[in-house]
């Protein structure tokens, strides 16, 4: 077998149904059942669609793209209470695909199956999670009974010691490494008033770093924190030394014509990606390392790719999430040169294994844009806003074991009976229209049972 045929056959091994098909499929509902020793996860379509299933951990997730398809269904009314899944999100990928995760509260193995829908209306496409298999308890030894009247005492210096209960790991702050654009020799771009773009990066890196450690839970670490030169390679090596959850690259934009204007959020491309693949896969036991895959027991070159491409392509999704949060708050304080996240094959940009998103803040080739970098309102303004994405990024995808994830576990309420947003509110001290938007509220309509997520902060 060649290896474009293995590289078919392999990306196409869980995926089940025809592989040619017409018009986009729609998902049209979401439903969660409990089976015998696990939990069913029921997607209803309309016709069957080609998809690849893959589990990540840390934290526990099950990852279903769908190819050519949208979700039509909505999964808010879903509940969580005594289920496997801690929630189910979807994003759109690739313009006509459909990522759909889901976050597992402790790890499962999933099973996959299409079946006719019952009612003859297309197909479903059944999950079934299994809890992953325990490791066997150490057999107990049961001593005979001893007789009531001569119960035997042990001498003191033969009594056995109690064994300590084992410590529970300590929880860690989320770690964000804050890299400032350029400095020393490398000056960056150059507005009509002199300003230097490392000067400008560097006093926002610092205001932004400064809010970070100002967030219960959180903590930044400055890739440069002065007016010297850093490597690009170096920037990313020092956010992987520090075990970043995040890295964000600061930078102001310039070009030849002065009215172009507006902030942008870049993420790593494909292209990129793939170079930066081919790169760690070249020393095989530095991939091995990050995926914690045995890559020297894979034979096949065109496997070791796949696997990693899968790698690669959770951090590059979490960078697009993470991009369209900050864009979110940057809109409110700026205009946008793009509507959306961009994709582009930035160097800094390319940690296989940490999160990385490059901040444009501003053109500092545009007068009156270089005249908010230069402010230190206006840096503010701007750092604020990259922070609150940061913030909500967080707080929608905690990283296992830290504390912002045992704060969110802390921060849910399930609604009972003669529950009302406005009392919920102020139980927790937030406002009834951060509530809102922080579960996606469309009305003041509550459900008995259902969960609400409660923002650790009330707004900006």
């Amino acid at each position: 077998m060649n290896k474009a045929a293995f590289r078919i056959l392999l990306l196409c091994c869980c995926c089940l149904g025809p592989g040619v098909y017409a018009g986009q499929a729609q998902i049209q509902g979401v439903k969660l059942y409990a089976v015998e020793g696990g939990e069913r996860v029921v997607f209803s379509l309309n016709k069957k669609v080609r998809y690849k299933l893959f589990v990540l951990s840390d934290p526990e997730r099950v990852v279903i793209d769908f190819l050519d398809a949208r979700l039509k269904a909505s999964t808010r009314k879903l509940n969580y209470r005594d289920s496997t899944l801690a929630r189910i999100r979807s994003a759109p990928r690739r313009r006509h695909d459909l990522r759909v995760v889901l976050d597992l509260k402790a790890k499962h193995v999933p099973k996959s199956q299409w079946l006719p829908d019952p009612g003859g209306r297309g197909y479903q496409l059944h999950i079934d999670l299994k809890p992953a298999a325990a490791a066997p308890a150490r057999p107990r030894v049961v001593k005979a009974p001893l007789t009531p009247e001569a119960p035997a005492q042990p001498h003191p210096k033969n009594r056995p010691l109690s064994k300590p209960r084992p410590a529970k790991p300590a929880l860690r702050d989320v770690i964000v490494a804050v890299d400032a654009g350029h400095g020393g020799s490398d000056p960056g771009a150059q507005g009509p008033r002199g300003t230097k773009e490392k000067d400008i990066t560097l006093a926002m890196a610092r205001k932004l770093a400064g809010l970070i450690n100002k967030e219960p839970g959180m903590r930044a670490v400055m890739i440069r924190d002065g007016d010297y030169r850093v490597r690009l390679r170096t920037r990313i090596e020092r956010a992987r030394k520090h075990k970043a959850d995040l890295l964000v690259s600061i930078h102001a934009d310039a070009f030849r014509d002065p009215r172009a204007h507006g902030s942008s959020v870049y993420v790593l491309s494909r292209k990129g990606a793939s170079s930066e693949a081919a790169r760690w896969l070249a020393a095989s036991e530095n991939a091995s390392d990050l995926i914690g895959v045995d890559m020297d027991g894979t034979d096949d070159e065109v496997l070791r790719e796949v696997i990693f491409d899968l790698y690669q392509d959770a951090t590059v999704q979490d960078s697009i999430y993470a991009g369209g949060k900050v864009l979110k708050h940057l809109r409110a304080v700026s205009r946008l040169h793009r509507p959306g996240v961009e994709h582009a094959p930035f160097a800094v940009l390319k940690a296989p294994d940490v999160p990385s998103i490059l901040v444009e803040t501003a053109f500092i080739s545009n007068p009156e844009e270089e005249a908010r970098l230069r402010s230190g309102a206006g840096q503010q303004r701007m750092a604020r806003a990259i922070f609150q994405g940061i913030r909500d990024y967080f707080h929608d995808n905690p990283p296992r074991g830290t504390k912002l994830a045992a704060m969110n576990q802390e921060r849910r309420h399930v609604i009972a009976r003669g529950d009302t947003l406005s009392k919920i509110a102020g139980r927790y001290g937030v406002s009834v229209a951060t509530l809102r938007a922080a579960n996606g509220l469309r009305s003041d309509r509550l459900f008995v049972g259902n969960v609400l997520r409660i923002p650790l902060l009330d707004g900006g």
